[in-house]
């Protein structure tokens, strides 16, 4: 079985230590360490250099932070696992499409995990990964939408409304249901009417029995059976 190529960047050494030292004694089948960094353009540098793909990746560190990096380097097939102390920002790894979101110290279950996420990542076709533009129908036209401009969509019946990030709004012929099957992992059901995109959504809000506040100041709801699935997703 082949090893993923992992790089792992943090300005803290003993954090950079004490991930080697599970990844190797946990993942040694599965991971292969070809650098460390301690900063983003250290890290920017040997990501060029290696071609990882696979990053494990702090958020605060000295001359940026990790989002910082992931904009420098604009690369979408390198498996990204933030590695913070902090849960303050979950939903802004997520739009950067994020595999998943450590918090320090971290739990080797939770390290298990996040391979086994990583694994199904980079399994998946270039194809399968990124889905740049969907065709929707109208009652009038055929259109293509770039799906990163896509806020959310909401079930009207057998019809499904989108709401664009521009403000305008599309109502087209298929449910719901179509396009939570078609659209990929950046978008989730967060109720039987309300799919969201996770790039859009500005805060959850856990007053008034909970809800998602997007980008354009929107209120989503999310069902109580919802709830576990988002609040892990958004905020572990």
């Amino acid at each position: 079985m082949k090893k993923i190529k992992t790089i792992l960047i943090d300005d803290m050494t003993l954090a950079i230590e004490s991930l080697k030292a599970d990844l190797l004694e946990y993942h040694n089948n599965e991971i292969e360490i070809v650098a460390t960094a301690g900063g983003v353009m250290e890290a920017a540098k040997v990501i060029k250099k290696l071609r990882p793909e696979l990053l494990f990746l702090d958020i605060h560190m000295g001359d940026g932070d990790g989002f910082d990096l992931l904009e420098i380097i604009e690369q979408e097939n390198i498996a990204v696992v933030f590695t913070t102390a902090s849960k303050d920002f979950a939903i802004q790894a997520f739009q950067f499409s994020a595999v998943d979101y450590l918090l320090k110290p971290i739990d080797p279950e939770l390290l298990k995990q996040s391979i086994s996420k990583v694994k199904a990542f980079l399994n998946k076709s270039e194809d399968e990964r990124s889905i740049d533009y969907i065709s929707i129908s109208t009652h009038d036209e055929i259109r293509r939408i770039n799906v990163n401009d896509i806020l959310r969509l909401e079930a009207m019946g057998n019809y499904t409304q989108f709401f664009l990030d521009d403000g305008s709004k599309i109502l087209v012929t298929k449910t719901l249901k179509d396009y939570d099957e078609a659209l990929g992992a950046d978008f989730i059901r967060v109720h039987q009417s309300h799919l969201v995109n996770l790039k859009h959504i500005k805060a959850y809000i856990k007053t008034e029995g909970g809800y998602i506040e997007m980008k354009d100041e929107s209120h989503v709801p999310v069902s109580v059976r919802k709830k576990p699935m988002v609040m892990q997703l958004l905020l572990k």
